[in-house]
């Protein structure tokens, strides 16, 4: 028997189990920075920094379109199993890594256990609660903000009592280790409703609702990170608060996102989806202009942090709506949402750059509001024809 209620439990702890394979290292980058000679044998250059964020993030790519697939063929439970592996590996390779090389190898496969739990919890939540697929992922997908909170906390803590980030990612290391052996221990659900067959991806690329889900989720993303992304260097750069007010923004922007998660998570049973995330649209651009332009600057970074209330029903909304108009679409479709999501979040925060270079970075900021401005009538027009496809 499938025991529903804990399932989705356990995979809210996975979501979060996610959340620190992505966001642990990024607080200990100056420690790592004297922690290895680097190519000027004085420590790693800002390059080379860089790069370990960003092969956790070709590794969290590659897995989610390599992986859905084959999830629709071997089932999900081997996949949310591997993800937490691969996860407990890359941290403890991560704490071992006698070199900057070794650390780029750990760091890939912490980003691809990521990307392999990225692919697979939001079909499996939206399998086994087909009746409420808008509030179970909304919950889901805030347990992300809710385990980068704490890796944010712990590893601020860390640096504070003078623990080293290899230290950190071993003490990290129990949770995905626990959820191979509960996750192990439960039946998973078939990926697409029983008696019915797979809806072929080739299938879903030619069908125009799909297109524009696929459109609306990449905005969705990119309205979450363009902001999330800038808002440390926007509140020092652009408002000339302090570092430390930076960093705090960016933690309550965090807090706003796993609140806005869970409240709409409750108010979906109740309220259209297509009206929340229309909703969420026009209020962020209108938060996004307040953000950018509002010339008392505690009331534009006030703005700039609400703004992770009304984009947090983005992204998980528009899979679970995607999951209700095909649900047959199996771990394949929800590896292309994913994909297409992230996306959004690689154009965005370089779009803001580009044009902060050419202008400030409250125009590039600013100019990430068309973002949700274009989203709107997209999600508008999905609404009127929501329905299940065949």
């Amino acid at each position: 028997m499938i025991r529903a209620k804990l399932l989705t439990y356990l995979c809210y702890g996975a979501m979060m189990s996610l959340a620190i394979g992505i966001n642990l290292l990024p607080i200990f980058l100056v420690s790592i920075q004297h922690s290895f000679p680097g190519a000027s044998g004085s420590g790693l250059t800002q390059e080379e920094l860089g790069r370990i964020g960003s092969v956790a993030f070709v590794g969290l790519v590659f897995a989610i379109l390599a992986t859905g697939p084959l999830a629709d063929r071997m089932g999900a439970k081997a996949f949310a199993l591997a993800g937490n592996i691969l996860l407990a590996i890359g941290l403890a390779i991560t704490s071992w890594s006698p070199n900057y090389s070794v650390l780029l190898v750990a760091n890939f496969i912490l980003g691809f256990g990521a990307g392999v739990l990225d692919m697979v919890l939001s079909p499996v939540v939206s399998a086994i609660n087909p009746d409420n697929r808008s509030s179970s992922m909304n919950w889901l997908h805030s347990f992300y903000c809710v385990g980068a909170t704490i890796t944010v906390l712990a590893g601020t803590a860390a640096l504070q009592c003078g623990i080293s980030w290899r230290a950190a990612c071993l003490f990290l290391i129990p949770l995905p280790i626990v959820l191979i052996f509960l996750l192990g221990a439960q039946k998973f659900p078939a990926l697409t409703e029983e008696g019915e067959e797979r809806t072929p991806f080739a299938k879903l690329i030619t069908d125009f609702w799909f297109v524009g889900a696929l459109v609306a989720i990449f905005l969705g993303g990119a309205t979450e990170l363009g902001m999330a992304q800038w808002l440390p260097a926007y509140a020092e750069i652009g408002l000339k608060y302090p570092q430390w007010v930076g960093g705090t923004a960016l933690f309550l922007f965090s807090i706003c996102m796993a609140i806005g998660r869970m409240g709409i998570g409750a108010l979906s049973e109740k309220v259209n989806p297509v009206t929340i995330m229309a909703w969420g649209c026009g209020l962020s651009v209108v938060l996004f202009l307040l953000g950018s332009f509002f010339p008392i600057k505690v009331v534009a970074l006030g703005a700039c942090v609400l703004a992770g209330l009304t984009g947090s029903c983005l992204w998980p909304t528009m899979l679970a709506i995607t999951a209700d108009k095909y649900p047959n679409g199996g771990a394949t479709m929800f590896g292309a949402l994913a994909a297409f999501g992230n996306a959004g979040g690689i154009f965005m925060p370089w779009a803001v750059g580009v044009i902060a270079d050419h202008s400030s970075l409250a125009y590039g900021l600013a100019v990430s509001a068309l973002a949700p401005f274009f989203m709107l009538p997209i999600v508008l027009k999905l609404g009127t024809k929501q329905g299940p496809s065949n």
